[in-house]
């Protein structure tokens, strides 16, 4: 099922003109990320006259690129998530700096309604070889739970805590684009099939359909092992057996970038998106199909004043 979708939705950013730009923007592979790049390429553009490229890149390559100049700023850095990278680039390096100001977030595991009437209520359900076999979607018997992006940091995070809780030898771990992903929980919703899948907030999902968070034991830091990126087995040295850390994003920018451009860091560090407007751009990319480019437009124009606020000394 969520394979056959790859074919339906493709996500669509324009990568901009980068070798002519005045600064790089990444931009990441969810719909947030890719409207906050969007976003802030046409503010600065036209608060400080500059032209932005957009350039699509992976969470941790982002970091090398923002520590070698090839990348000035990043839209949305998820934080338990890149800890490490924040670590070793932010505070070691000193090449990358990381906005005070965060966005408030969630990630966890959530159940359809169909599964919830099920049984599949928290993460000791997806345990029972039964119960998991109601997630199955392609006649082997075996359920399938998607657990995000092949470049996502938090997937192989669901990785290491599939195989720590236990539910990875029922459970085939499915990694794939959001759009993919996302169509699956659309798709199962409408055929009432039970369906458990990673997700996070905010996002529009849980305005789109009735969708539950399964519930497990609360955040432990003493159950919370992640190893460190560059150990090549970091996955099967780690060790996640309870719930996400708090978690929130912020904006980052090139160290070097921010002391020949004050001013636009400056203004970097005050912008205040709210996760009821991160919802909103996601709901505008994901289920609108709104390009990030046209919706990041409407979005300047209708914000005109809150941008020239963040731009004030």
């Amino acid at each position: 099922m969520l394979a056959a979708t790859v074919s339906l939705l493709i996500a669509s950013v324009s990568p901009g003109n980068v070798q002519a730009a005045d600064l790089v923007i990444a931009v990441p592979n969810w719909p947030s990320g890719q409207a906050t790049a969007n976003i802030l390429k046409v503010a600065i553009g036209k608060t400080f006259g500059l032209e932005a490229g957009l350039r699509e890149m992976g969470e941790l390559n982002a970091f090398a690129a923002l520590e070698t100049g090839e990348l000035d700023i990043h839209p949305e850095v998820w934080r338990p998530n890149l800890d490490a990278a924040i670590e070793k680039y932010v505070d070691a390096k000193k090449a990358v700096v990381l906005a005070k100001r965060a966005v408030p977030a969630w990630q966890g595991l959530c159940a359809t309604e169909d599964a919830e009437k099920a049984g599949i209520k928290s993460i000791k359900d997806l345990s029972d070889p039964q119960k998991g076999a109601l997630l199955d979607t392609d006649g082997d018997g075996r359920g399938e739970l998607w657990i995000g992006a092949a470049t996502w940091t938090s997937a192989s995070v669901e990785r290491i805590r599939a195989l720590s809780y236990g539910y990875a030898k029922n459970l085939a771990l499915v990694e794939t684009e959001e759009d993919v992903g996302m169509a699956a929980v659309d798709a199962a919703v409408a055929t009432s099939r039970p369906m458990v899948f990673a997700c996070y907030a905010p996002h529009n999902v849980f305005e789109l359909h009735k969708v539950t968070r399964l519930k497990e034991p609360a955040y432990d830091p003493a159950k919370w092992k992640i190893a460190p990126g560059s150990d090549p087995l970091w996955i099967e040295h780690s060790k996640a057996d309870t719930a996400w850390p708090p978690s929130e994003f912020h904006i980052a920018w090139s160290a070097s970038f921010g002391q020949k451009h004050a001013d636009i860091a400056a203004f970097l560090e005050k912008v205040d998106l709210t996760p009821e407007e991160v919802t909103a751009m996601t709901y505008a990319l994901q289920v609108e199909r709104q390009p990030p480019a046209d919706y990041a437009e409407k979005w300047v124009a209708g914000n005109a004043a809150r941008i020239e606020g963040w731009a004030k000394p």
